[in-house]
Protein backbone atom coordinates (compact mmCIF):
# COMPACT_ATOMS: atom_id res chain seq x y z
CA UNK A 1 0.00 0.00 0.00
CA UNK A 2 2.76 2.33 0.61
CA UNK A 3 3.94 2.19 -2.80
CA UNK A 4 0.26 2.98 -4.32
CA UNK A 5 0.26 5.91 -6.68
CA UNK A 6 -2.25 8.69 -6.07
CA UNK A 7 -3.96 9.92 -8.74
CA UNK A 8 -5.89 13.39 -8.62
CA UNK A 9 -8.14 14.78 -11.19
CA UNK A 10 -8.47 18.85 -10.70
CA UNK A 11 -11.62 20.98 -11.35
CA UNK A 12 -12.40 21.69 -14.99
CA UNK A 13 -10.84 25.46 -15.88
CA UNK A 14 -13.04 27.98 -17.91
CA UNK A 15 -13.02 25.46 -21.19
CA UNK A 16 -13.73 22.32 -19.28
CA UNK A 17 -10.23 21.27 -19.15
CA UNK A 18 -9.57 19.14 -16.05
CA UNK A 19 -5.67 19.03 -15.02
CA UNK A 20 -4.53 15.23 -13.93
CA UNK A 21 -1.69 14.80 -11.04
CA UNK A 22 -0.07 11.40 -9.87
CA UNK A 23 1.85 12.02 -6.61
CA UNK A 24 1.72 15.53 -7.24
CA UNK A 25 2.92 15.82 -10.42
CA UNK A 26 1.28 17.14 -13.29
CA UNK A 27 1.13 14.78 -16.01
CA UNK A 28 -1.32 16.55 -18.58
CA UNK A 29 -4.69 18.32 -19.21
CA UNK A 30 -8.24 15.90 -20.49
CA UNK A 31 -10.77 17.49 -22.22
CA UNK A 32 -12.74 14.15 -21.60
CA UNK A 33 -12.99 10.50 -19.50
CA UNK A 34 -11.53 8.68 -22.39
CA UNK A 35 -8.57 11.05 -22.52
CA UNK A 36 -8.34 10.59 -18.70
CA UNK A 37 -7.83 7.01 -19.61
CA UNK A 38 -5.43 7.20 -22.36
CA UNK A 39 -3.03 9.56 -20.50
CA UNK A 40 -3.33 6.62 -16.84
CA UNK A 41 -2.32 4.56 -19.65
CA UNK A 42 0.76 6.02 -21.10
CA UNK A 43 1.99 6.56 -17.26
CA UNK A 44 1.30 3.33 -16.58
CA UNK A 45 -1.89 3.07 -13.84
CA UNK A 46 -3.86 0.28 -14.47
CA UNK A 47 -7.52 0.83 -14.83
CA UNK A 48 -10.13 0.24 -12.23
CA UNK A 49 -7.05 2.30 -10.12
CA UNK A 50 -8.80 4.51 -7.50
CA UNK A 51 -9.18 8.26 -8.49
CA UNK A 52 -9.57 11.52 -6.96
CA UNK A 53 -11.74 14.14 -8.23
CA UNK A 54 -11.73 18.18 -7.18
CA UNK A 55 -14.41 20.19 -7.24
CA UNK A 56 -16.85 17.84 -9.46
CA UNK A 57 -17.00 13.58 -10.04
CA UNK A 58 -15.99 11.63 -12.75
CA UNK A 59 -19.28 12.06 -15.10
CA UNK A 60 -18.57 15.92 -15.07
CA UNK A 61 -16.99 17.08 -18.53
CA UNK A 62 -18.35 20.19 -19.34
CA UNK A 63 -16.69 20.63 -22.95
CA UNK A 64 -18.02 20.82 -26.08
CA UNK A 65 -15.36 19.58 -28.50
CA UNK A 66 -17.57 21.08 -31.71
CA UNK A 67 -18.04 24.37 -29.79
CA UNK A 68 -14.46 24.88 -28.74
CA UNK A 69 -12.69 24.57 -32.07
CA UNK A 70 -15.08 26.12 -33.84
CA UNK A 71 -14.62 29.25 -31.25
CA UNK A 72 -10.72 28.58 -31.64
CA UNK A 73 -10.90 28.34 -35.61
CA UNK A 74 -12.84 31.86 -35.68
CA UNK A 75 -9.91 33.08 -34.06
CA UNK A 76 -7.22 32.39 -35.53
CA UNK A 77 -8.71 33.28 -39.05
CA UNK A 78 -8.91 36.62 -37.54
CA UNK A 79 -5.92 36.74 -36.23
CA UNK A 80 -4.30 35.42 -39.39
CA UNK A 81 -6.43 37.95 -41.94
CA UNK A 82 -5.02 40.99 -39.51
CA UNK A 83 -1.18 39.35 -39.62
CA UNK A 84 -1.71 39.34 -43.67
CA UNK A 85 -2.84 42.90 -43.67
CA UNK A 86 -0.24 44.03 -41.48
CA UNK A 87 2.38 41.76 -43.42
CA UNK A 88 1.14 43.78 -46.60
CA UNK A 89 1.39 47.10 -45.37
CA UNK A 90 5.09 46.21 -43.50
CA UNK A 91 6.61 45.18 -46.50
CA UNK A 92 5.92 48.27 -49.07
CA UNK A 93 6.42 50.58 -46.23
CA UNK A 94 9.70 48.83 -44.87
CA UNK A 95 10.83 49.05 -48.38
CA UNK A 96 9.31 52.05 -50.23
CA UNK A 97 8.25 54.56 -47.95
CA UNK A 98 9.37 58.11 -48.53
CA UNK A 99 10.56 58.78 -45.48
CA UNK A 100 12.93 57.33 -42.51
CA UNK A 101 10.16 57.48 -40.04
CA UNK A 102 8.15 55.68 -42.75
CA UNK A 103 10.27 52.52 -43.04
CA UNK A 104 10.88 52.54 -39.40
CA UNK A 105 7.38 52.47 -39.30
CA UNK A 106 7.14 49.77 -41.39
CA UNK A 107 9.36 47.57 -39.44
CA UNK A 108 7.09 48.11 -36.71
CA UNK A 109 4.28 46.86 -38.66
CA UNK A 110 6.32 43.70 -39.87
CA UNK A 111 6.85 42.52 -36.03
CA UNK A 112 3.22 43.56 -35.36
CA UNK A 113 2.24 41.18 -37.65
CA UNK A 114 5.21 38.24 -36.62
CA UNK A 115 3.27 39.25 -33.11
CA UNK A 116 -0.19 37.91 -34.55
CA UNK A 117 0.88 35.05 -35.98
CA UNK A 118 2.42 34.06 -33.15
CA UNK A 119 -0.67 34.72 -31.58
CA UNK A 120 -2.78 32.75 -33.90
CA UNK A 121 -0.19 29.80 -33.11
CA UNK A 122 -1.13 30.46 -29.20
CA UNK A 123 -4.52 29.95 -29.87
CA UNK A 124 -4.62 26.61 -31.47
CA UNK A 125 -2.55 25.44 -28.42
CA UNK A 126 -4.88 27.82 -26.34
CA UNK A 127 -8.45 25.84 -27.26
CA UNK A 128 -6.78 22.63 -27.02
CA UNK A 129 -4.01 21.05 -24.54
CA UNK A 130 -2.97 24.37 -23.18
CA UNK A 131 0.44 22.89 -22.80
CA UNK A 132 1.87 26.64 -22.61
CA UNK A 133 1.57 28.84 -19.92
CA UNK A 134 1.40 31.79 -21.30
CA UNK A 135 -0.89 31.03 -25.02
CA UNK A 136 -3.70 32.76 -23.13
CA UNK A 137 -1.67 36.28 -23.19
CA UNK A 138 -0.28 36.10 -26.45
CA UNK A 139 -3.73 35.18 -28.16
CA UNK A 140 -4.82 38.28 -26.06
CA UNK A 141 -2.50 40.65 -26.91
CA UNK A 142 -3.05 39.68 -30.87
CA UNK A 143 -6.62 40.24 -30.18
CA UNK A 144 -6.01 43.68 -28.79
CA UNK A 145 -3.60 44.47 -31.83
CA UNK A 146 -6.43 43.72 -33.71
CA UNK A 147 -9.13 45.57 -31.77
CA UNK A 148 -6.39 48.91 -32.01
CA UNK A 149 -5.56 48.45 -35.85
CA UNK A 150 -9.33 48.08 -36.66
CA UNK A 151 -10.37 51.10 -34.70
CA UNK A 152 -7.21 53.08 -36.15
CA UNK A 153 -8.55 52.43 -39.35
CA UNK A 154 -12.12 53.00 -39.40
CA UNK A 155 -11.32 56.41 -37.67
CA UNK A 156 -8.68 57.04 -40.69
CA UNK A 157 -11.59 56.40 -42.92
CA UNK A 158 -13.74 59.16 -41.38
CA UNK A 159 -14.12 61.71 -44.41
CA UNK A 160 -12.42 59.69 -46.66
CA UNK A 161 -13.50 57.20 -49.42
CA UNK A 162 -15.54 54.35 -48.72
CA UNK A 163 -13.17 51.19 -50.08
CA UNK A 164 -12.74 47.46 -49.48
CA UNK A 165 -10.38 47.76 -46.36
CA UNK A 166 -13.66 49.82 -44.86
CA UNK A 167 -14.96 46.71 -44.91
CA UNK A 168 -12.44 44.35 -43.83
CA UNK A 169 -11.82 47.12 -40.81
CA UNK A 170 -15.31 47.03 -39.66
CA UNK A 171 -15.29 43.32 -39.78
CA UNK A 172 -12.09 43.03 -37.81
CA UNK A 173 -13.78 45.72 -34.96
CA UNK A 174 -16.37 43.63 -34.71
CA UNK A 175 -14.55 40.02 -34.64
CA UNK A 176 -11.73 41.62 -32.38
CA UNK A 177 -14.84 42.99 -29.85
CA UNK A 178 -16.64 39.75 -29.65
CA UNK A 179 -13.05 37.76 -29.27
CA UNK A 180 -12.09 40.26 -26.29
CA UNK A 181 -15.46 39.30 -24.44
CA UNK A 182 -14.84 35.34 -25.05
CA UNK A 183 -11.52 35.82 -23.65
CA UNK A 184 -12.12 37.84 -20.34
CA UNK A 185 -14.54 35.07 -19.65
CA UNK A 186 -12.11 32.51 -19.88
CA UNK A 187 -9.06 34.68 -17.80
CA UNK A 188 -7.21 34.82 -20.26
CA UNK A 189 -4.47 36.66 -18.90
CA UNK A 190 -4.06 34.29 -15.94
CA UNK A 191 -0.30 33.04 -15.76
CA UNK A 192 1.01 36.35 -16.75
CA UNK A 193 3.18 37.64 -13.61
CA UNK A 194 5.59 40.30 -14.27
CA UNK A 195 6.58 42.09 -11.13
CA UNK A 196 5.35 45.52 -11.05
CA UNK A 197 9.26 47.04 -10.93
CA UNK A 198 9.96 45.86 -14.01
CA UNK A 199 6.74 46.35 -15.99
CA UNK A 200 6.57 49.86 -15.20
CA UNK A 201 10.10 50.64 -15.98
CA UNK A 202 10.10 48.34 -19.38
CA UNK A 203 6.86 51.00 -20.37
CA UNK A 204 8.68 54.06 -19.31
CA UNK A 205 11.23 53.45 -21.19
CA UNK A 206 9.54 52.16 -24.25
CA UNK A 207 7.42 55.52 -24.26
CA UNK A 208 10.56 57.61 -23.60
CA UNK A 209 12.07 56.32 -27.07
CA UNK A 210 9.28 56.25 -29.28
CA UNK A 211 8.25 59.76 -28.21
CA UNK A 212 11.95 60.77 -28.74
CA UNK A 213 11.85 58.84 -32.39
CA UNK A 214 8.55 60.15 -33.35
CA UNK A 215 10.03 63.94 -32.76
CA UNK A 216 13.13 63.83 -34.32
CA UNK A 217 12.31 61.26 -37.11
CA UNK A 218 8.42 62.31 -38.08
CA UNK A 219 7.31 65.06 -36.60
CA UNK A 220 10.39 67.45 -37.19
CA UNK A 221 10.52 66.12 -41.03
CA UNK A 222 6.56 66.35 -41.30
CA UNK A 223 6.33 70.29 -39.80
CA UNK A 224 9.29 71.43 -42.25
CA UNK A 225 7.98 73.84 -45.09
CA UNK A 226 9.51 74.03 -48.43
CA UNK A 227 11.45 77.22 -49.43
CA UNK A 228 11.00 77.80 -53.01
CA UNK A 229 12.22 80.96 -54.96
CA UNK A 230 11.35 82.34 -58.32
CA UNK A 231 11.84 85.10 -59.99
CA UNK A 232 12.39 86.94 -63.49
CA UNK A 233 15.19 89.49 -64.28
CA UNK A 234 15.83 91.64 -67.94
CA UNK A 235 19.07 91.44 -69.89
CA UNK A 236 19.71 92.66 -73.08
CA UNK A 237 17.74 93.95 -75.88
CA UNK A 238 18.58 94.83 -79.66
CA UNK A 239 17.01 95.95 -82.83
CA UNK A 240 18.81 95.55 -86.17
CA UNK A 241 17.17 98.50 -87.57
CA UNK A 242 14.72 100.97 -87.27
CA UNK A 243 11.32 99.71 -87.39
CA UNK A 244 12.52 96.13 -87.40
CA UNK A 245 11.35 94.06 -83.96
CA UNK A 246 13.36 94.28 -80.74
CA UNK A 247 14.74 91.52 -79.01
CA UNK A 248 14.38 91.06 -75.27
CA UNK A 249 16.29 88.14 -73.13
CA UNK A 250 14.58 87.65 -70.16
CA UNK A 251 16.01 85.06 -67.31
CA UNK A 252 13.67 82.92 -65.74
CA UNK A 253 14.62 80.97 -62.88
CA UNK A 254 13.45 78.74 -59.60
CA UNK A 255 15.24 77.32 -56.97
CA UNK A 256 15.02 75.12 -53.98
CA UNK A 257 16.37 76.88 -51.15
CA UNK A 258 14.48 74.80 -48.25
CA UNK A 259 15.55 70.92 -47.13
CA UNK A 260 12.14 69.26 -48.94
CA UNK A 261 12.26 68.26 -52.17
CA UNK A 262 9.78 69.02 -54.35
CA UNK A 263 7.88 68.17 -57.58
CA UNK A 264 7.20 70.94 -60.02
CA UNK A 265 3.34 70.38 -61.13
CA UNK A 266 3.35 73.32 -63.14
CA UNK A 267 5.65 76.46 -64.29
CA UNK A 268 4.06 79.72 -65.98
CA UNK A 269 5.85 83.02 -66.63
CA UNK A 270 3.94 86.25 -68.47
CA UNK A 271 5.62 89.37 -70.17
CA UNK A 272 3.32 92.33 -70.13
CA UNK A 273 3.63 95.65 -71.11
CA UNK A 274 1.32 98.50 -69.45
CA UNK A 275 1.84 101.45 -66.97
CA UNK A 276 4.60 102.29 -64.95
CA UNK A 277 3.08 102.33 -61.96
CA UNK A 278 1.32 99.31 -60.19
CA UNK A 279 -1.58 98.41 -58.00
CA UNK A 280 -4.05 99.47 -56.29
CA UNK A 281 -3.71 102.28 -59.31
CA UNK A 282 -3.33 100.49 -61.97
CA UNK A 283 -5.95 97.48 -62.96
CA UNK A 284 -4.68 93.72 -64.23
CA UNK A 285 -6.47 94.71 -66.94
CA UNK A 286 -4.37 97.65 -68.26
CA UNK A 287 -1.89 95.40 -68.87
CA UNK A 288 -1.59 93.89 -72.46
CA UNK A 289 0.41 89.86 -72.70
CA UNK A 290 3.60 90.38 -74.94
CA UNK A 291 4.41 86.71 -73.94
CA UNK A 292 3.84 83.40 -72.29
CA UNK A 293 4.62 80.40 -71.16
CA UNK A 294 6.52 77.87 -69.27
CA UNK A 295 9.65 77.55 -68.28
CA UNK A 296 10.61 74.16 -66.24
CA UNK A 297 9.88 71.13 -68.18
CA UNK A 298 9.18 68.46 -68.38
CA UNK A 299 5.97 68.60 -65.96
CA UNK A 300 6.53 67.01 -62.87
CA UNK A 301 10.54 67.51 -62.71
CA UNK A 302 12.11 67.18 -59.00
CA UNK A 303 13.75 69.66 -57.93
CA UNK A 304 16.01 68.84 -54.78
CA UNK A 305 17.15 70.69 -52.53
CA UNK A 306 20.33 73.20 -53.54
CA UNK A 307 18.73 72.79 -56.99
CA UNK A 308 18.26 75.36 -59.61
CA UNK A 309 16.31 75.62 -62.79
CA UNK A 310 16.79 78.70 -64.79
CA UNK A 311 15.95 79.56 -68.69
CA UNK A 312 16.43 82.64 -70.74
CA UNK A 313 13.61 83.40 -73.60
CA UNK A 314 13.87 85.62 -76.12
CA UNK A 315 10.79 87.88 -76.47
CA UNK A 316 10.06 89.05 -79.85
CA UNK A 317 7.96 93.23 -79.67
CA UNK A 318 7.02 93.65 -83.47
CA UNK A 319 6.57 97.41 -84.06
CA UNK A 320 8.10 98.55 -80.80
CA UNK A 321 8.18 102.22 -81.38
CA UNK A 322 4.11 102.02 -82.03
CA UNK A 323 3.09 100.31 -78.81
CA UNK A 324 1.79 102.77 -75.92
CA UNK A 325 3.85 100.98 -72.90
CA UNK A 326 5.12 102.93 -69.84
CA UNK A 327 6.88 99.73 -69.03
CA UNK A 328 7.55 96.11 -69.75
CA UNK A 329 7.17 93.64 -66.96
CA UNK A 330 8.06 89.99 -66.43
CA UNK A 331 6.55 87.66 -63.44
CA UNK A 332 6.67 83.89 -62.63
CA UNK A 333 4.24 80.90 -61.05
CA UNK A 334 5.22 77.65 -60.25
CA UNK A 335 2.74 75.35 -58.45
CA UNK A 336 4.75 72.69 -56.23
CA UNK A 337 3.92 69.48 -54.07
CA UNK A 338 6.04 67.68 -51.49
CA UNK A 339 8.16 64.85 -52.66
CA UNK A 340 8.43 62.94 -49.39
CA UNK A 341 4.53 62.90 -48.77
CA UNK A 342 3.79 61.28 -52.16
CA UNK A 343 5.13 59.82 -55.74
CA UNK A 344 4.05 60.66 -59.18
CA UNK A 345 3.50 57.94 -61.80
CA UNK A 346 6.24 57.85 -64.08
CA UNK A 347 3.98 58.40 -66.98
CA UNK A 348 3.04 61.89 -65.78
CA UNK A 349 5.09 63.61 -68.40
CA UNK A 350 3.70 61.62 -71.57
CA UNK A 351 0.47 61.48 -70.07
CA UNK A 352 -0.86 64.54 -72.31
CA UNK A 353 0.49 63.04 -75.65
CA UNK A 354 -0.80 59.34 -74.53
CA UNK A 355 -4.51 61.07 -74.06
CA UNK A 356 -5.00 62.17 -77.20
CA UNK A 357 -8.40 64.13 -76.78
CA UNK A 358 -8.01 67.08 -78.61
CA UNK A 359 -10.16 68.63 -81.15
CA UNK A 360 -8.42 72.12 -82.70
CA UNK A 361 -6.66 72.88 -79.59
CA UNK A 362 -9.60 72.33 -77.09
CA UNK A 363 -10.11 69.61 -74.53
CA UNK A 364 -13.41 68.02 -75.39
CA UNK A 365 -13.36 65.94 -71.89
CA UNK A 366 -16.89 67.67 -69.95
CA UNK A 367 -15.76 69.14 -66.62
CA UNK A 368 -12.60 70.61 -68.11
CA UNK A 369 -12.24 73.75 -67.42
CA UNK A 370 -13.17 76.29 -70.22
CA UNK A 371 -10.29 77.29 -71.93
CA UNK A 372 -8.50 74.33 -71.37
CA UNK A 373 -4.89 73.85 -74.03
CA UNK A 374 -3.29 70.55 -72.23
CA UNK A 375 -4.00 68.52 -69.52
CA UNK A 376 -1.85 66.01 -67.80
CA UNK A 377 -3.01 63.71 -65.09
CA UNK A 378 -1.62 60.48 -63.37
CA UNK A 379 -2.65 58.40 -59.99
CA UNK A 380 -0.58 59.20 -57.05
CA UNK A 381 0.96 57.14 -53.99
CA UNK A 382 0.92 58.59 -51.15
CA UNK A 383 4.17 58.35 -48.61
CA UNK A 384 2.91 54.91 -46.89
CA UNK A 385 1.21 52.61 -47.74
CA UNK A 386 -1.51 53.13 -44.47
CA UNK A 387 -2.28 56.57 -46.06
CA UNK A 388 -3.04 54.80 -49.38
CA UNK A 389 -5.25 52.11 -47.68
CA UNK A 390 -7.01 54.79 -45.78
CA UNK A 391 -7.15 57.31 -48.35
CA UNK A 392 -7.63 54.64 -51.26
CA UNK A 393 -6.66 56.07 -55.14
CA UNK A 394 -6.22 59.37 -55.80
CA UNK A 395 -5.12 61.41 -59.02
CA UNK A 396 -3.23 64.55 -59.85
CA UNK A 397 -4.39 66.61 -62.51
CA UNK A 398 -2.86 69.61 -64.36
CA UNK A 399 -4.49 71.95 -66.74
CA UNK A 400 -3.00 74.86 -68.61
CA UNK A 401 -5.74 77.15 -69.20
CA UNK A 402 -6.06 80.42 -71.86
CA UNK A 403 -7.38 83.07 -70.09
CA UNK A 404 -7.07 86.34 -72.25
CA UNK A 405 -4.00 88.54 -70.61
CA UNK A 406 -2.96 85.99 -67.53
CA UNK A 407 -2.92 82.42 -68.69
CA UNK A 408 -2.79 80.39 -65.88
CA UNK A 409 -2.40 76.70 -64.70
CA UNK A 410 -4.84 74.84 -62.75
CA UNK A 411 -4.22 71.49 -60.20
CA UNK A 412 -6.82 69.59 -59.06
CA UNK A 413 -5.98 66.48 -56.39
CA UNK A 414 -8.81 64.31 -56.05
CA UNK A 415 -10.61 60.85 -56.52
CA UNK A 416 -11.05 59.38 -59.94
CA UNK A 417 -14.02 60.64 -60.73
CA UNK A 418 -14.46 64.06 -58.37
CA UNK A 419 -13.15 67.28 -59.00
CA UNK A 420 -11.65 68.93 -56.53
CA UNK A 421 -10.19 72.44 -58.09
CA UNK A 422 -6.30 74.10 -56.33
CA UNK A 423 -7.57 77.79 -55.47
CA UNK A 424 -4.72 80.03 -54.69
CA UNK A 425 -6.78 82.88 -53.71
CA UNK A 426 -9.20 80.43 -51.13
CA UNK A 427 -7.18 78.75 -48.81
CA UNK A 428 -9.80 77.06 -46.70
CA UNK A 429 -10.72 75.26 -50.21
CA UNK A 430 -7.71 74.00 -50.68
CA UNK A 431 -6.87 73.47 -46.94
CA UNK A 432 -7.09 69.63 -47.56
CA UNK A 433 -4.90 69.10 -50.39
CA UNK A 434 -2.00 71.74 -48.60
CA UNK A 435 -1.73 69.58 -45.83
CA UNK A 436 -1.95 66.51 -46.95
CA UNK A 437 0.54 66.74 -49.71
CA UNK A 438 1.88 70.00 -49.34
CA UNK A 439 1.06 71.39 -52.43
CA UNK A 440 1.32 75.48 -53.26
CA UNK A 441 1.43 78.04 -55.44
CA UNK A 442 4.84 80.08 -55.37
CA UNK A 443 4.10 83.46 -57.10
CA UNK A 444 8.24 84.81 -58.52
CA UNK A 445 9.13 88.22 -58.00
CA UNK A 446 8.50 90.46 -60.66
CA UNK A 447 10.77 92.47 -63.11
CA UNK A 448 10.01 95.82 -64.35
CA UNK A 449 11.95 98.11 -66.41
CA UNK A 450 10.97 101.54 -68.44
CA UNK A 451 10.03 100.94 -71.74
CA UNK A 452 11.36 103.27 -72.83
CA UNK A 453 14.53 103.26 -71.97
CA UNK A 454 14.86 99.55 -73.53
CA UNK A 455 13.90 100.97 -76.49
CA UNK A 456 16.78 103.19 -76.47
CA UNK A 457 19.13 100.05 -75.29
CA UNK A 458 18.18 98.50 -78.05
CA UNK A 459 18.44 101.35 -80.29
CA UNK A 460 21.95 101.44 -79.53
CA UNK A 461 23.05 97.89 -80.48
CA UNK A 462 26.06 97.99 -83.27
CA UNK A 463 24.63 97.71 -86.48
CA UNK A 464 24.59 94.15 -87.97
CA UNK A 465 23.99 92.05 -84.72
CA UNK A 466 21.79 89.68 -84.76
CA UNK A 467 19.50 88.83 -82.19
CA UNK A 468 20.16 85.81 -79.26
CA UNK A 469 18.51 82.51 -80.11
Amino acid sequence: MANTRIVTVGAPDDLGLRKVLIDGRSVGRVWSEEQLLRLLSREGVEDGHPIRFLGEDGTYWPDRAWIRRATGLCVVFGLLVTACLLFRIGMADSGDALTYGGRIAGFTVLVVAVVEVTAAAAAVDFWELRRWRFSGVVVLAGVVITLLCSISVVLLQMGERFTDYTVIAIGLLVWSSVALVELAKCRAWNGLTIPRKIAIGVIVSTLLAVANLAYAQIYVPYVTTPLIQSGAEFREANQEKAGASMYVTAHLYVKNAGQVPVYVLGSSYWIHGGPASGPPEVRTADYKLIYDGEFVTPVGHVLNPGEEVAQDVVVEIKDPEKRGFEAIKAQTEVYVIRKDRMTLATDFKHSNLERKKWRFGVMCEQGDPPGAKSRYWTNISNSSEMLNVTRGQQRITVWRVASGNWPRVDVHVSPPGERISFVPNLPLENQEASERYGLSQVRGATAQTPYRELLEKARSTEKGASPPK
